[in-house]
């Protein structure tokens, strides 16, 4: 299938998933707000690319991983079960190693780590590892892409600086998505 064609499927999903969260019980919305951010999660690969050296070898997987608390239940794991990234499996993990963050791909750090993003961030600085966050200060604190909920819908938000820092090129299709796009000053300034 052509690549433009993928890619335009992609990115109707993705513009698709900015979608209104509904509101019954909070029990049921923060349910609700992770199957998004996993729907997300397993979309971005798509409009990102990462240098070669980000792999071991042709055949190493695409690294999802999670650091802190787990509120995707399994849907993270079920958006991405089946799925290629480049020709690349999806794999899941629940990390709580510092020392395996490197090997990521795709690091989203719970809100449950936010007083330890600088010892995150330090510990995979010079990786090729797309950084996610949930709270406000992810981007001050280095992260690449913050989500936030603005008017009841899931958005999301770029920091070029950190997505440049670790070698990544975003495309201009996904940035256009973004709610905010900024450099490490302006997240710092928030």
């Amino acid at each position: 299938m052509d690549k433009s064609v993928l890619a335009i499927g992609a990115l109707s999903l993705v513009s698709s998933l900015v979608l209104a969260l509904p509101s019954p019980s909070a029990q049921q919305s923060r349910a609700e707000e992770y199957r998004e951010k996993a729907r997300f999660l397993a979309v971005f690969p798509k409009f990102v690319e990462w240098p070669e050296d980000a792999f071991p070898s042709p055949q190493a997987p695409f690294f999802i991983c999670v650091l802190g608390g787990y509120s995707f239940g399994t849907s993270l794991a079920e958006q991405t079960q089946g799925v290629l990234i480049r020709g690349r499996r999806v794999e899941v993990r629940w990390e709580r190693n510092e020392l395996a963050l490197r090997s990521c791909h795709i690091l989203f750090v719970s809100r449950s780590e936010s007083k330890r993003y600088v010892k995150i961030f330090k510990a995979i600085r010079g990786a090729s590892v797309l950084t996610v966050g949930e709270t406000p200060n992810f981007m001050a604190g280095g992260g690449a892409i913050n989500f936030l909920i603005e008017e009841d819908r899931l958005q999301f938000e770029v920091n070029m600086d950190a997505a440049n820092g670790a070698h990544l090129r975003i495309s201009s299709s996904m940035l256009a998505l973004a709610h905010q796009v900024v450099t490490k000053m302006e997240a710092a300034k928030r």
